[in-house]
């Protein structure tokens, strides 16, 4: 489990740096254009991880199919994914161009900053179908128990992404509007080593490379595995269905939070953000934990050997809770040194200190829940974590809504927060508990 979960960590932080880098690089263009930036990311940020089930349905399947010897199929599952994600890119480009100043308005650009913030959304909406392609093919390797590919690509890709950006901003001098299109052109190529990834394997398990490269081989048609299959890709799409609803009810949960520091004050939405940060940067390292999960599990189950799915499942639930107990006393003890790096404001920092001590005593909580929410979907239990975050969405909110309403601060926001984790512990838990998840075979 390891050996998939440290590579696996590393590509999922890799990921949040193409933003870092562009925030550094078109920083220094002016604020206007820092704000533009921020107000674009946002949106492309949402637009793309509201498809991350791309990754997620795509390696239980292909794990499943892997573990039941059947790679071609496996591979076949992956390819289906990749089309789905070229059609779900291609809408999303549709809406996003000529909506782009109108979206950038609804997310309060100033006057300023709202023309860089519409030329960069525009621009870089043009890299997500490579982003999404991106999605369902390292759902793929993930299903093909290989997490050292994507991290190769991530790391490839940060670096280009970063050589890029300084290149069209400051050599070509083309301001904001160079630091998207770096960025696009280095997705693309992220997306393009992917897809020489998955094709070279669809032609060694279809015969295609003994044929000479003809694409008519002893194991078959190789093109004809690439096609797009209409059937494949709406069971694609119906897979991913409930895993969208739970995502869109994780980021509802996000998105509540927010607004609620918000209306607490500019202290309390400057720490509550910092505080977030750090709490995203964790669940990083918990979810490498969960995508480990997805890959074992599938492989088991697709293997239908249930008794090793389960061992799985409790030795995951251990280092769950091992490496939520070791990074909440890392984040106890590296508080007074967190608020300094991200504000000199001294109520900043205070506020910060008890935010950060609730999340140091709730990661155990978040370790067995990231744990289980990769079991589940590494079974393809989809509806059910659907069904469950929507119930967890509905405890959470209206606790939420009512801390400003009894006079209290961001620690009891972040308390709320807590009290979420352990709502969906609670479901997860249950549902791990009765055995319902583990349903083998090929296919759920």
């Amino acid at each position: 489990m390891v050996a998939l979960a440290l590579p696996a960590f590393g590509a999922l932080v890799a990921e949040p740096l193409f933003v870092m880098v562009d925030s550094a690089i078109v920083g220094h263009l002016g604020t206007a254009q820092l704000a533009g930036l921020g107000v674009a990311a946002a949106l492309l940020t949402t637009a793309v991880n509201i498809f991350v089930f791309l990754a997620y349905a795509t390696t239980a399947a292909v794990a499943r199919r892997v573990g039941a010897g059947d790679l071609p199929a496996a591979l076949r599952q992956g390819v289906d994914g990749i089309w789905l994600a070229l059609l779900l890119g291609g809408l999303v480009i549709a809406a996003v161009l000529p909506a782009a100043p109108a979206l950038v308005d609804l997310f309060g650009a100033s006057g300023t900053a709202a023309p860089y913030a519409t030329s960069y959304l525009r621009i870089s909406s043009l890299g997500i179908p490579a982003m999404l392609v991106v999605l369902a093919a390292t759902g793929v390797l993930r299903g093909l128990q290989d997490t050292r590919t994507p991290l190769a690509v991530a790391v490839g890709g940060f670096a280009a992404n970063a050589g890029l950006n300084a290149a069209l901003v400051y050599g070509a001098g083309l301001g904001i509007a160079g630091s998207a299109w770096g960025t696009v052109i280095a997705q693309n190529g992220m997306a393009a080593v992917y897809l020489w990834v998955v094709v070279r394997g669809v032609r060694r398990q279809t015969g295609g490379e003994a044929a000479g490269g003809t694409g008519k081989g002893d194991g078959g048609d190789w093109w004809a595995a690439l096609r797009p299959d209409a059937a494949g890709i709406r069971a694609c799409a119906r897979a991913g269905l409930p895993l969208l609803v739970r995502t869109l009810s994780l980021r509802a949960v996000l998105l509540i939070a927010t607004a609620v520091a918000a209306g607490l004050g500019d202290t309390e939405i400057a720490a509550h953000q910092i505080t977030l940060t750090v709490w995203s940067l964790l669940a990083f390292a918990l979810d490498a934990i969960a995508i480990a999960g997805q890959a074992i599990i599938g492989r088991y189950l697709g293997a239908e050997d249930a008794e090793g799915a389960r061992a799985a499942c409790r030795r995951m639930i251990e280092w769950g809770v091992a490496c939520g107990v070791v990074l909440g006393l890392l984040v106890a003890l590296a508080r007074p040194l967190i608020g300094p790096i991200f504000s000199s404001d001294p109520a900043v920092q205070d506020a910060l200190m008890s935010a950060l001590l609730v999340v140091a005593i709730s990661q155990p909580v978040s370790g067995v829940v990231f744990v289980l929410d990769g079991v589940l979907m590494g079974a393809g239990d989809g509806p059910y974590l659907a069904w469950s975050m929507l119930a967890t969405l509905a405890v959470f909110a209206p606790v939420a809504f009512s801390v400003p309403a009894l006079g209290a601060g961001l620690t009891a926001l972040w308390w709320a927060m807590t009290l979420m984790m352990l709502t969906r512990l609670a479901a997860l838990w249950l549902r791990a508990r009765s055995g319902r998840w583990v349903v083998t075979g090929a296919a759920r």
